[in-house]
């Protein structure tokens, strides 16, 4: 699978020539100002919950490419009401098979609300399983044991896992987290982009280095083959 970072948390995963955008937020990140928000490709997006910082440009690419948004049936209406017509609602426990790939969504510990202030749900994690792997998308979360059944849905060859501490898990956090999916190749995400998610990468790369794994760290617009 090809794995494209756009920043922030946002990712392009290619599983049989479709393309699974997650988290778009990149208009509004200095850090990815020199992505063109305008070639991005889209067969689907996957929303894991309503915040600007995950949601910002969903509305805008939806309705350029016409991607189908996997969300949250609060998401899911609120999108409706900003024109985006083609939404799949779904809630946390609940699985459904897209044709190219299947998507189980799972818990994660955060808030959601979205951009003008409406409830956006639950926020939510996505396991992927497809004929070309499986892998975990786990959206903005603290650690929890609830991570424990991700391996009962999938054999995961990567998870894209928070890093950036404050809002969400540190990555000594995040290695406990891929002790309990069972998944050694973690991509750090959200980490960076503001002054309270810095990283220092040396040292959180030391972090996975001793506990045995694989921490990816892709450069903005960078893709890589896994």
């Amino acid at each position: 699978m090809q794995v494209t970072y756009y920043g922030h948390s946002c990712f392009s995963v290619v599983i049989k020539g479709k393309h699974l955008l997650f988290d778009p937020f990149i208009t509004h990140n200095e850090l990815a100002k020199k992505i063109d928000v305008n070639n991005i490709k889209a067969d689907y997006i996957l929303q894991s919950h309503g915040h600007a910082d995950h949601i910002a440009d969903t509305v805008g690419i939806a309705k350029r490419t016409g991607a189908k948004v996997i969300a949250a049936y609060e998401i899911h209406e609120w999108l409706n009401k900003q024109g985006v017509e083609n939404t799949h609602p779904m809630n946390t426990g609940g699985k459904w098979n897209f044709g190219e790939f299947t998507v189980k969504c799972v818990v994660a510990h955060h808030s959601s609300g979205l951009p003008d202030g409406s409830y956006g749900g639950n926020p939510l994690g996505f396991v992927i399983t497809s004929e070309e792997g499986d892998f975990y998308y786990a959206g903005d979360t603290a650690l929890t044991l609830d991570m424990q059944l991700v391996p009962r849905w999938g054999k995961l060859k990567f998870a894209l896992l928070p890093i950036g501490d404050n809002f969400t898990m540190d990555a000594a956090d995040a290695v406990e987290a891929s002790n309990m999916i069972k998944c050694n190749q973690v991509i750090g995400m959200h980490y960076d982009t503001f002054g309270f998610i810095k990283i220092d990468r040396e040292k959180t790369l030391q972090i996975f280095k001793d506990a045995g794994k694989t921490l990816l760290l892709p450069g903005i617009g960078e893709t890589i083959d896994l």
